[in-house]
């Protein structure tokens, strides 16, 4: 999904994210996510957290929107960024 802004595109991606990490963004005190970068994320891109349950394999159907503010692979794993989130 793209959405524009001012004649610039910008991906929407739909990520996955365990409770414990979910509530803290939620909460507003976790402002950050380290990804592997395989969608080709940019700054500016959309995201929707969706909370998913490992142990019971199932979404728990809380989300919440953020927008990527920051991005840096600053002693990161190869191919893994770290985001600066903006919630939405």
């Amino acid at each position: 999904m793209m959405r524009k802004r001012t004649g610039i595109v910008f991906k929407a991606h739909r990520l996955k994210i365990h409770p414990e990490y979910f509530q803290p963004v939620l909460d507003g005190i976790k402002l950050f996510e380290i990804r592997k970068n395989d969608r080709n994320f940019q700054v500016g891109d959309f995201a929707t957290l969706n909370e998913y349950n490992p142990d019971t394999k199932e979404f728990t159907g809380r989300t919440i929107s953020v927008r990527i503010s920051y991005m840096t692979d600053f002693m990161q794993h190869e191919g893994y960024v770290v985001l600066g989130l903006k919630i939405d």
